[in-house]
């Protein structure tokens, strides 16, 4: 599985282009702006973009999925609780005030240990509420993305609504602290750096 991570948007959100090597088929996980620059790195490397991934449904992880749908017919892939909660009346409201574009409804909607297939790849959905209610970490081994769950030396905000911490610390210590100790993070933002281990983050981060 290859794997390009680009910094997108007004949030510095960590967008990653993942595909198969052997097919040239794709997936794009949080396209959170710059949608140009997300599709001339699929055309740089002439991949065919099948799914757009959301490891959850915060606006600056979700902005750019309507723009990508419609310049590459890929589905949009999102976790059922919170497909079901952004599409609530007082979620749509309270993160409006962003200012970013919102999300199409999701195409496909997915749940604990369902694999996504990129050609010859597969991504497992691990559900890992306490950011937002179905915040999910993709695993493909050695690999996994965290989205807004882990960061490099820090953990995901819980004080949006639809956020719990003790969920949120149940979700690492018991979904991802488990994984080899080998597995490389890719977290939503760089905040604390760009790429760590789950080894180096057991033993150094200091929320746990």
């Amino acid at each position: 599985m290859k794997i390009q991570q680009l910094t997108v948007g007004m949030m510095s959100v960590c967008c990653y282009i993942i595909s198969c090597e052997k097919t040239g088929k794709a997936a794009i996980i949080d396209p959170g702006g710059d949608e140009e620059k997300i599709l001339a790195a699929c055309k740089e490397d002439t991949l065919e973009v099948i799914y757009i991934i959301n490891t959850h449904g915060h606006p600056d992880h979700v902005c750019s999925n309507g723009p990508l749908r419609k310049a590459t017919d890929a589905q949009i892939i999102m976790h059922r609780s919170d497909a079901e909660f952004f599409s609530t009346a007082d979620a749509r409201s309270y993160f409006s005030m962003l200012g970013l574009p919102e999300s199409p409804p999701p195409d496909i909607l997915v749940e604990d240990g369902e694999k996504i297939v990129i050609g010859e790849e597969s991504l497992t959905v691990i559900h890992t509420p306490g950011h937002t209610p179905g915040g999910i970490c993709l695993y493909n081994k050695p690999n996994c993305f965290t989205g807004d769950t882990l960061f490099v030396g820090g953990v995901g905000r819980t004080d949006f609504p639809g956020g719990s911490m003790p969920q949120l610390s149940q979700s690492i210590q018991e979904r991802l602290l488990t994984l080899p100790p080998e597995t490389i993070i890719w977290p939503g933002h760089g905040y604390g750096g760009f790429q760590s281990t789950i080894k180096d983050e057991a033993e150094g981060n200091p929320y746990f």
